[in-house]
């Protein structure tokens, strides 16, 4: 019997804000994969990289300032220098992971490029912060540039970026190649580079994509069986952090979708999650999300823990 495909997609939680945390994290997170590696699961892993293309952004805008003949780099180049160094934490520990479990498997890091409607509405309503704090005169020069800038109360202004919805992802075949070859991927970070067709040539778009959403496209576009969605807690729960919590073991697509309006999940964690569980699950009967922990990966996938979503 062919074994069951799944896409993995790791939050912050996996990852920690700087680099010894990130080192650190990322060995919880190997372990996790390598357990669902030994269940004789095909894997395709996603993760974020909110604090790390920040970090980025803002070292590489330093540096324009330091060395005025070097331009600031775009969100697309800090996007794909996170995909780069983040992928290789991640693959040198679940190779690790594995051979000291006896297992040889290959991992590869696969930069990603997603396509984005140049017309997505994103564009004109930017919401993602991104990059350094900086002071008013720093910011009046960044509007004059075109950017968007917003006021963080008392830390400055930052820039804000669009955050549009991902269409196709440009390196499928790649990443089915390499699934089939017996490879275990690492694909998307942080949603991919968003880039905009321009005839033959792909331009990377001032934006950045919503982790989770591409994660729902790529297993779409596999064809997986499940998405596995590891965050911070075991269970999706209403009311959540109130006394009145209310953990859940499934939701139906239109459950979710009710939840959703009701405004029941936080939109800067939960919110992305539940949107991307719901637009997999929403494709066919065969597909199915579930949220949970990283801790509690295989048991998620097994059915003994976590919340499922389904048609």
């Amino acid at each position: 019997m062919q074994n069951k495909r799944i896409v993995v997609a790791l939050g912050h939680s996996a990852l920690g804000k700087t680099f010894p945390e990130q080192k650190e994290a990322v060995k919880n997170a190997a372990a996790a994969i390598a357990d669902l590696v030994e269940a004789k699961y095909e894997i395709v892993i996603t993760h974020s990289n909110g604090p790390q293309v920040g970090m980025i952004h803002s070292a590489m805008t330093e540096y324009s300032r330091l060395e005025p003949t070097n331009t600031v780099a775009p969100m697309s180049i800090c996007s794909a220098m996170s995909q780069g160094y983040i992928g290789y934490d991640l693959q040198n520990e679940i190779r690790t992971e594995l051979l000291n479990r006896g297992i040889f498997k290959p991992v590869s890091t696969l930069i990603t490029q997603v396509r984005v409607d140049p017309f997505d509405t994103a564009f004109s309503y930017p919401s993602k912060r991104i990059g350094r704090y900086m002071t008013q005169e720093e910011a009046k020069k960044e509007t004059a540039k075109g950017n968007h800038v917003v006021e963080v109360e008392g830390k400055g202004y930052q820039r804000i970026i669009a955050a549009p919805r991902p269409m196709n992802i440009y390196e499928i075949d790649a990443i089915k190649a390499l699934m089939d070859a017996g490879q275990i991927v690492i694909a998307a970070g942080g949603g991919g580079i968003p880039v905009l067709q321009q005839g033959t040539r792909l331009k990377g778009a001032s934006a950045v994509i919503e982790k989770d959403a591409t994660s729902a496209c790529l297993a779409n576009e596999l064809d997986a069986d499940t998405l596995l969605l590891l965050t911070g807690v075991e269970k999706v729960a209403l009311h959540f952090g109130t006394p009145q919590e209310t953990p859940l073991d499934s939701m139906t697509v239109e459950e979710a979708t009710n939840y959703i309006a009701q405004n029941e999940f936080p939109a800067d964690s939960m919110l992305p999650k539940v949107e991307a569980a719901v637009s997999f699950a929403s494709g066919t009967e065969k597909h199915k999300a579930i949220i949970t922990s990283i801790d509690t990966a295989l048991a998620g996938i097994q059915g003994k823990t976590g919340t499922v979503i389904t048609c």
